[in-house]
């Protein structure tokens, strides 16, 4: 159905983040109890144009919440890598099928000390990473989705499209992972969004991910 009022939505990208959709069986990041037309109406409520922060693109933005309407399930997801190195796996991984795979590193989360997601502190913020609608609709049109999801797509009308959630102790956007830079480098036919990779953004997001881990 289309938003008339809202200028939040979750994107279908971000549907793995909630446990009323199959993908959130398999996906290894922060997934959320609350239904989805929940968590839009408590996000919508608190947003103010105002408290848009600029992401790493023009058709990109932050908004960041207190985590304070999730109940347990917004846990912290990053780890020190000093003392966890012997944690630390890497694999080749797509976030959808339609992507290339990207080597990625990460701590499981059953390998976590003391066992499993239960044992993660709530985190303090949610970092709501915002699209544009035209640039979702861009990316889209890229990936050749089907023309039922084109046509829904088409009556949507918020302005920005939540693509994905992270719980975090900070009220400031993380430097975005090095892989997940150079992904966003790629064309849109290969699920990136054709920004080329700022060197300086790049290097500092280096010095913070050469000494933290993501748990996935």
């Amino acid at each position: 159905m289309a938003s008339t009022t809202k200028n939040l939505v979750v994107d279908p990208f971000c549907y793995r983040q909630f446990q009323q959709y199959e993908q959130s069986k398999t996906y290894g990041g922060t997934v959320f109890s609350l239904s989805i037309e929940e968590f839009e109406k408590i996000v919508n409520e608190r947003y103010k144009s105002e408290n848009l922060q600029e992401g790493y693109a023009p058709f990109c933005k932050h908004i960041f919440l207190m985590n304070n309407f999730t109940g347990s399930d917004g846990k912290a997801n990053t780890l020190p890598v000093k003392g966890n190195e012997h944690l630390i796996r890497s694999e080749y991984a797509a976030r959808n099928d339609k992507e290339v795979p990207v080597l990625q590193r990460f701590i499981p989360l059953d390998a976590v000390v003391g066992g499993g997601i239960e044992k993660l502190p709530v985190a303090k913020y949610l970092d709501l990473i915002l699209y544009s609608r035209e640039q979702i609709q861009k990316e889209n049109a890229s990936m050749e989705k089907g023309k039922t999801t084109e046509e829904e797509e088409e009556k949507e009308t918020a302005p920005w499209g939540i693509v994905s959630i992270k719980a975090q102790d900070e009220d400031f956007e993380l430097p975005m992972n090095p892989i997940t830079q150079m992904r966003n480098a790629l064309g849109k036919e290969e699920g990136g969004s054709g920004i080329p990779i700022d060197r300086d953004a790049y290097m500092k997001s280096v010095e913070f991910w050469s000494t933290n881990v993501n748990i996935s």
